[in-house]
């Protein structure tokens, strides 16, 4: 099983001989020599695609200074990122412990609930396809709607739809009840997936996007591995009713976080993001968003 899931890790050979390096980022790091080349066989690619032999010229943006000499983690603290940095931080953390805490104790807490070994093990499988509608729907919506819109939305219809499976696998209801609220759960949950690794690097600028990225993400795996624990302490005692309304609190802290700290960042370029007055409340420069982050 572990060598067949590590085959796809040689498609980052392929990745690392064809993708360019991000010209962005060059720049960034002060090597204007091999940005200007990228950028210059980006272009030559543009014009052979368009059938044109000259692009128009580029319109100048405001740039946020670069700031030399301080490293990145430092970087994703200061005053142009610590909101964000706050707020994608709680975001990780509870909206992960809330989804591990619930998906791995779910077949164990079907069992619990009268169900046989191999029902459990169906019915988790079934309600798991809830995620592939998820996934699109909300790869949608970012562009169409927003990333924080569809981030909260996607947060509270899972807790939400968490604490109505919950209820129904508790009080005995009806099979059909029981996979369609697990469906609609699954469904707003991995559409938040898909909504988090949008919206997260969208948070910072080129110098400090993976650290700030990979931070998030490394506080999450804080929250995937407390939750299951804390499902474990919260079942005696509560049993499965307190279980699904801890993921629901949990996933609400999470869209909160979100609501109160969060910007909103389709459309908005990275030279404005990167500025400390930056609100994303408004697309400050909305001709050149950047989307290659």
């Amino acid at each position: 099983m572990f060598a067949l899931l590590a085959i796809p890790a040689v498609f980052v050979l392929i990745v690392r001989r064809i993708v360019p390096e991000s010209p962005r980022w060059l720049e960034h790091a002060g090597r204007h020599a091999e940005a200007d080349a990228v950028m210059r066989g980006i272009e030559a690619r543009v014009m052979r695609s368009a059938g044109v032999a000259m692009l128009p010229r580029p319109s100048q943006q405001p740039m946020a200074a670069t700031v030399r000499g301080r490293g990145a983690l430092r970087e994703i603290w200061s005053g142009a990122y610590r909101r964000r940095t706050t707020m994608v931080w709680l975001l990780w953390f509870f909206a992960l412990l809330g989804f591990y805490g619930l998906t791995s104790w779910l077949g164990a807490l079907l069992q619990q609930a009268g169900f046989a070994v191999t029902q459990s093990v169906y019915y988790t499988v079934l309600i798991s396809l809830g995620g592939v509608p998820g996934f699109l729907c909300a790869a949608w919506l970012v562009e169409r709607w927003g990333r924080k819109p569809t981030c909260i939305a996607s947060l509270l219809g899972g807790g939400m739809m968490a604490y109505l499976y919950g209820q129904s696998a508790l009080y005995g209801g009806s099979v059909a009840l029981l996979v369609g609220t697990g469906l609609a759960m699954q469904f707003f949950l991995f559409g938040m997936w898909a909504v988090l690794y949008t919206y997260t690097p969208e948070q910072y600028g080129t110098g400090s996007r993976a650290t700030g990225s990979g931070f998030a993400s490394a506080v999450g795996r804080i929250g995937s591995l407390i939750g299951p624990y804390v499902v474990g302490v919260v079942l005696p005692v509560f049993g499965q009713g307190g279980v699904f309304t801890l993921g629901a609190l949990s996933f609400a802290v999470a869209a909160l976080a979100v609501w109160v700290l969060g910007i909103e960042t389709r459309g908005v370029a990275l030279e404005a993001l990167a500025s400390e007055d930056a609100t994303g409340e408004t697309a400050l420069y909305p001709a050149v968003a950047d989307k290659s982050s």
